[in-house]
């Protein structure tokens, strides 16, 4: 049987995982994004946010070994965590970032507090911060914080749009380099090994996912572009 498996060209890899990707709304929010992508000013910004877990227990995946001499990762005997919320400005590859020990919306407002230090208002008059659905973004102390600092909104991407997302793969490199079969003991060295990564490595200047660029999101911009500027940019 494995013969006849491998004569049909038939391999052994991991399955990929991958989201539904079946938001209703999913080409008109693209479409949008896409339109203040393009047509962003000079005194904008537009960051994509998204959280991060780093566990303590290691995240298990492929790595080059001898043949012969498996390489082994020990569990370090408890489920301790911490939490990573972080925000990539596409147009400069700027990642900022903060840690906390709960996912909840403290978090988000900590991230908000460091991008209203980080851009100021001198120079950035709106800051268009892109999250997804979660909770913490919905979150009622929210929206005091966006009252208070009127320059900031919030975009959505797509529900089950990772790809939409650059950020993706910034954290996906965290995972990469930092959190799979790691062999930390302790938290506090493991939380260090990631934010070493992030302020050392960098900028992330992704290009924009062609999801941007599907010809039902095309048509949906060039309809965006129709409509008057006060509707376009609600």
């Amino acid at each position: 049987m494995r013969r006849w498996i491998h004569e049909v060209d038939w391999v052994w890899p991991r399955p990929l995982l991958v989201a539904k990707d079946d938001d209703p709304h999913r080409v008109e929010r693209l479409a949008r994004l896409r339109v203040t992508l393009e047509q962003r000013q000079r005194s904008a910004a537009m960051i994509f946010a998204d959280e991060l877990d780093s566990h303590l227990g290691p995240k298990v995946g492929c790595a080059w070994m001898p043949k012969g001499l498996p390489m082994t990762v020990m569990t370090p005997g408890t489920k301790a965590k911490r939490y990573l919320a972080g925000a990539l400005d596409l147009a400069t590859g700027a990642l900022r970032h903060g840690v906390a020990a709960r996912k909840t919306n403290a978090l988000f407002r900590d991230l908000l507090t460091r991008l209203d230090a980080g851009y100021p208002a001198e120079r950035y008059s709106r800051l268009a911060v892109v999250v997804d659905n979660s909770s913490s973004h919905h979150a009622k102390a929210v929206e005091p914080w966006l009252a208070a600092h009127p320059r900031f909104t919030l975009r959505w991407w797509p529900t089950y749009g990772p790809r939409a997302n650059p950020i993706e793969r910034a954290l996906g490199a965290v995972h990469d380099l930092c959190t799979r079969n790691h062999t930390r003991q302790r938290l506090r060295e493991l939380v260090a090994d990631v934010e070493a990564h992030l302020q050392m490595n960098g900028p992330w200047q992704y290009t924009r996912s062609e999801v941007y660029y599907e010809p039902a999101v095309t048509a949906a911009v060039e309809n965006i572009a129709a409509e008057p500027h006060a509707t376009r940019a609600a």
